[in-house]
């Protein structure tokens, strides 16, 4: 038979839209074309497939060879067609059964003796494939990241000969065993929160983050610990439920960076500098590739020196920070990828960083101090549920024989519990809750209500600012194991709004 039907996968965001290679061939003067939108690469692909079915001892048809990808206007890069365009040329030639390629979809890069190499966005591929109900065959060297999907049915092969023997019965290959049953890692390797000395409130703060999933500003002088405290984040953090872990995971795969599958299920923690770029933040480029926020889907994203950001590379937050997505678009394509991460944010109280401080050492003038804060957006600043003043610890506190601080089991013990109670009553954490959820589970008496008005006029805070004190109160209680929210709890969640009322 002169035509053959291979079925792949492309990469477009954290999607693996199906590819269907199509090889037809025909009598003429020999030369191979690849249609169907095909990038560099992908026409690239001619040379590699050829030198490695010859290198394989297999014949390479001297005839007029057209392979189409389909559907056509659906951009293809990357090499992961080789394998199926390989095969294709094969079964088109008669050595391959056709029908042995019906349920089953390939993507892999050749080298030229034959051998398979790793491609990007394995695990979306993995996922879409077995939702079609079709085998997958990848290289050897990505088994690993197939097998993080519970329910992939998966076949790896070193070299082009084995993928053909293996799909014509010669020599049939072991299934990939699936490995996403492995319990959790938590925080194993992550620091410890016993190593912070006194900070109590920013302890407090940082657990009332955790349990809830709130954003949180820490404000503080150089060196009071701010850095330390949000790398013990996610060392408290609830450990990923395997869904969460997956996302993740399948954003770490097509992020071109490389899928470490040994550490897939620890909440991950993105520490970008303060020079990187809005593209590099929220994901872009020529071809999309997510950026820090999606790398930290379901975990932790820090920026330190949060007003020597660029304001237009903070405001690219705005959305993601509402919507837990971000779309990027570009001539002719649009890939969107998730972005449910926690933001901790940290600053200096003022250009030379000591305003407030009990030595009066700083020199800085009010326009000087107003001038620095307001580098941050005020819809920015609003959208941070927890806003805290991190003070300088006095000597005593960090002597070598200071008493421990809590260790991060203990907290993330009740942080756990805390989670539980939240998704168990509103179905997410406190701090994803809609407007109708936070009305609904978020109910104040009335002399409460009465208070939370007045800060609202004192304060002048927004509408969503007045939200997510309601959320975070909700959270505080929470952690008390309290059934409503009482007036401590929500006179606490007030006096984290600090930047509100011009304090820091």
């Amino acid at each position: 038979m002169s035509l053959a039907i291979v079925h792949s996968r492309a990469r477009r965001g954290v999607q693996a839209p199906e590819v269907r290679v199509e090889v037809h061939l025909a009598g003429g003067l020999p030369c191979l074309s690849i249609v169907g939108l095909p990038q560099a690469a992908v026409r690239e692909s001619k040379d590699r497939v050829r030198a490695a079915i010859q290198c394989a001892q297999l014949e390479f048809p001297a005839r007029r060879i057209t392979v189409n990808l389909a559907p056509a206007d659906l951009r293809k890069e990357g090499g992961r067609f080789d394998l199926p365009i390989a095969l294709g040329i094969l079964a088109a030639s008669g050595q391959l059964p056709v029908d042995a390629l019906a349920q089953v979809e390939c993507i892999g890069e050749l080298a030229l003796t034959g051998e398979l190499r790793e491609v990007d966005g394995v695990l979306p591929a993995a996922i879409a494939a077995s939702r079609a109900g079709r085998e997958l065959l990848l290289p050897a060297v990505s088994a690993a990241e197939a097998a993080l999907y519970p329910r992939a049915r998966a076949t790896a092969a070193r070299t082009l000969s084995e993928a053909l023997n293996h799909l014509s019965g010669k020599r049939r290959l072991a299934p990939v065993a699936a490995a996403g049953d492995t319990p959790a890692t938590g925080s194993r390797g992550t620091p410890d929160l016993a190593d912070v000395r006194g900070q109590v409130q920013a302890r407090r703060a940082l657990e009332i983050a955790a349990a809830g999933g709130h954003h949180l500003l820490l404000v503080g002088s150089p060196g009071c610990g701010k850095t330390m405290l949000a790398s013990r984040l996610p060392g408290i953090l609830p450990p990923a439920s395997q869904e969460e872990a997956i996302e993740a995971a399948a954003v770490a795969s097509v992020s071109g960076r490389g899928l470490d599958a040994t550490r897939w299920r620890q909440r991950s923690f993105r520490s970008p500098h303060h020079s990187a770029s809005a593209i590099a933040l929220v994901g872009g480029g020529p071809e999309p590739r997510p950026g820090e926020i999606s790398l930290a889907h379901h975990g932790v994203l820090f920026l330190d020196e949060l007003p020597e950001w660029q304001r237009h590379t903070l405001d690219a937050l705005r959305e993601p920070l509402e919507t837990g997505r971000v779309t990027i678009s570009r001539a002719g394509r649009q890939a969107e990828f998730p972005a449910r991460f926690q933001l901790v944010a940290a600053m200096n109280p003022c250009p030379c960083g000591w305003a407030g401080d009990p030595s009066g050492r700083c020199a800085c003038t009010p326009e000087q101090i107003e001038r620095y804060r307001g580098r941050v957006s005020g819809p920015v600043l609003d959208r941070i549920d927890l806003h805290l003043n991190v003070p300088r610890l006095a000597g005593a506190e960090i002597r070598a024989d200071a008493a421990p601080g809590e260790p991060s089991a203990a907290v993330r013990d009740r942080v756990a519990a805390a989670r539980q109670r939240a998704v168990a009553r509103g179905g997410c954490p406190n701090a994803l809750l809609d407007a109708h959820g936070t009305d609904r589970h978020c109910r104040l008496a009335a002399a409460d209500a009465t208070l939370l008005e007045q800060a609202m006029d004192r304060l002048q805070l927004s509408a969503r600012a007045t939200h997510r004190i309601l959320r975070v109160a909700r959270t505080i209680a929470d952690l008390d194991a309290a059934v409503a929210i009482d007036t401590h709890h929500l006179t606490e969640a007030i006096g984290y709004r600090q930047l509100d009322r011009g304090g820091a």
